[in-house]
């Protein structure tokens, strides 16, 4: 089943952000590579492709586990939660209609 992932960043978190980026990426792109990542990405603080300093205010991840179980435990893994990039991060089922 997919699962909405969402984290919340912590305020001024921008320099954790880049700091612990690589190693998030490492892991989306596991997901990627094994078929399981349907998106990802950021929420810009501000209308902007590129907020600059205004940062960002989370992240989505839809991606496919075998039970909710099992995606709470991939994402407190997560290096962005690890290292306070996010306060806090939802999951929540999600039943793909379209495309």
């Amino acid at each position: 089943m997919w699962y909405a992932i969402t984290g919340h960043d912590n305020p001024a978190s921008l320099e954790l952000r880049h700091a612990n980026r690589p190693a998030h990426l490492a892991r989306l792109h596991e997901l990627r590579d094994q078929g399981r990542l349907l998106l990802a990405g950021p929420f810009p603080a501000i209308d902007a492709e590129d907020p600059g300093p205004a940062g960002f205010t989370g992240s989505l991840i839809v991606a496919e586990f075998s039970d909710i179980a099992a995606a709470r435990i991939w994402a407190n893994a997560d290096p962005y939660l690890e290292a306070g990039v996010y306060r806090d991060v939802e999951i929540r089922p999600l039943r793909k209609v379209l495309p």
